[in-house]
């Protein structure tokens, strides 16, 4: 290396030689990222069923080959994705874009990006599913932003008609709707719920000076852990705030480091 042709010369012999193990490398790295994920959810995504405003949505399987599903009451009162789901998850600009697409075809991003918003706090009721939604939609200010994961309210996880008022048999599904879903570039699908008292608890009659109370119910705590044990085996990542937890001052703060650590754990590397 010693001689004439200066550092270009050099550097570009550095990188003759270090080229092929530096791609590599990369190779390497890249295989162990798709190996990380590969015993992610199965089945293939066909569409969200998510942020139900009033009456709940009734659903039937109208086409059992295909599995088609079909919303034959109450379809107004929530929204439907269907657009096929790209590598890198659902993003809040491919939200953004298709509520234009469908909804506010002449608006301008910027403008459908905050009527999605405000549509999607209002399928909230609770405190503290609107702080979580309010701080992390915060992100989406950011520059590159939109495209972080859409973090989406209210997702129909299954369709049970046979509840528990129904008799209660053994093959009841008790959860049937996610209070968040993440959809990672990571194809990890990611549930965040927020428990509050009704999660492991039934209400007490109602006391002479109005309050409401509750008494822990361990049979409401095991069917909560039971559906998570279900969700998590068919590869499904789960998370969960209690409720009080996110009416503390410092809440905002507590949900923001929680998604900046989440969102680095499943953040796909760069070269």
């Amino acid at each position: 290396m010693s001689g004439g042709g200066g550092w270009q010369a050099r550097r570009g012999c550095i990188e003759g030689l270090l080229g092929p193990t530096l791609q590599a490398l990369e190779d390497l790295q890249e295989i162990e990222y798709e190996q990380r994920f590969k015993n992610g959810p199965r089945g293939t995504f066909k569409n969200l069923i998510f942020a139900a405003v009033g009456p709940k949505p009734k659903i039937v399987l109208r086409d059992a080959v295909n599995n088609d599903v079909e919303i034959v009451q109450n379809a107004k009162n929530c929204l439907v994705y269907s657009d096929p789901l790209p590598a890198q998850g659902l993003t809040w600009r491919q939200m953004v874009t298709w509520w234009q697409a469908n909804h506010l075809p002449s608006a301008e991003e910027p403008e459908a990006a905050d009527a999605l918003y405000r549509r999607l706090y209002r399928s909230l009721d609770s405190l503290p599913e609107q702080t979580v939604l309010r701080t992390y939609c915060t992100r989406y200010a950011e520059p590159a932003g939109f495209d972080l994961p859409a973090l989406i309210p209210q997702v129909y996880l299954h369709y049970d008609p046979y509840t528990r008022k129904s008799g209660g048999h053994s093959g009841a599904l008790h959860r049937q709707r996610m209070d968040f879903l993440l959809l990672a570039p990571d194809r990890s699908r990611i549930v965040i719920e927020v428990d509050g008292v009704h999660h492991y608890g039934t209400k007490n009659p109602i006391e002479v000076d109005s309050r409401s109370t509750y008494t822990a119910s361990p049979r409401l705590y095991s069917e909560m852990v039971a559906e998570d044990r279900r969700l998590r085996l068919a590869g499904y990542e789960i998370y969960r705030f209690g409720g009080w937890e996110l009416t503390r001052p410092d809440s905002p703060q507590l949900i923001s480091d929680f998604f900046t650590e989440l969102l680095a754990r499943h953040k796909k590397p760069t070269p």
